[in-house]
């Protein structure tokens, strides 16, 4: 029986997630899920990509409060912001602007990151369709609500990984929102068109096409390559170039999740294009833009 094993969220696009064992499900995935981001001054996102140590940044919502920790950093604790003035955003599928979470905010991400920085909030106007087999809505995440993984999808990557003599990852170098346990077939999500958990339903949207953030240490906010997408190349690769981890998907009803909450598939397609055979690695720069989560 599937289920789910563990639900997170990113308050902070780029930032450190929240476990959490129940969490409201609205249109735009789960509660406080990359409701902020870190932008430059010209509303460019700032992305573990480019600037890997932002995987430390350690964000927590309170309440109305916002608090950000780092090593090496003194707490902030920001008031969240719903309304003020508007600053430019943007991510790979999306622009427009978000409310300006205030000087502070700009200037602790400024020193964290060495360059200006600043820090915006999903304004209460924010409208956005995503893309995919079921259309949805998100806040800052690079193109849809949710990414879904399964445990036995990364238990097969391992496998894998410690064939090479290499050692093995773990789930949060993904970044995913629902962890499912319970499938026997590495990337079952892959199939998956419809599901339902708690009091929510969800819809497949996409495969996840993956960048380089999976390569990064997630504790320690610092690039440790070349696995896993060294050896997700192998298997994993797309029709349409780059390798694939997770799938992303939409939410069709908005409710209730927790931990343990049977997962009932209604809806199959066939087997993904991209497990259908090995083929030869590629270099982890994808032929296409990939998505960072």
């Amino acid at each position: 029986m599937a289920r789910i094993a563990q639900l997170t969220y990113y308050p902070v696009k780029g930032c450190a997630g929240t476990s959490v064992p129940v969490a409201e499900v609205g249109p735009a995935g789960l509660a406080h899920d990359r409701v902020f981001q870190v932008v430059a001054p010209d509303g460019d996102f700032r992305s573990q990509r480019r600037y890997p140590v932002l995987a430390s940044v350690r964000p927590r919502v309170l309440g109305g409060k916002l608090k950000l920790s780092a090593a090496g950093f003194d707490d902030l604790e920001l008031d969240i912001r719903r309304e003020g003035p508007r600053h430019p955003g943007s991510t790979f599928s999306w622009q427009g602007t978000g409310v300006h979470q205030g000087a502070e905010a700009a200037e602790w991400f400024s020193e964290l990151l060495g360059l200006p920085s600043v820090l915006i909030g999903v304004a209460p106007d924010h409208e956005r369709v995503t893309s995919g087999e079921t259309p949805g809505t998100a806040a800052f995440a690079d193109g849809h609500a949710l990414l879904v993984a399964g445990e036995s999808s990364l238990d097969g990557l391992n496998e894998r990984i410690l064939e090479r003599g290499a050692e093995p990852v773990p789930m949060d170098r993904f970044r995913a929102n629902v962890i499912i346990s319970g499938w026997a077939e590495p990337h079952t999500e892959d199939e998956v068109r419809a599901m339902t958990a708690g009091t929510a339903e969800f819809g497949y949207a996409k495969q996840c096409v993956r960048c380089t953030v999976p390569m990064v240490d997630q504790e320690t906010g610092k690039k440790a390559g070349p696995e896993p997408i060294r050896s997700l190349a192998t298997y994993r690769r797309h029709p349409d170039g780059g390798v694939t981890f997770g799938m992303k998907a939409a939410v069709v009803r908005p409710g209730q999740v927790a931990v343990g909450d049977e997962v009932i598939v209604h809806s199959w397609a066939g087997p993904s294009p991209s497990t259908a055979a090995a083929e030869p690695p590629l270099t982890a720069t994808a032929s296409r833009p990939a998505e960072s989560v």
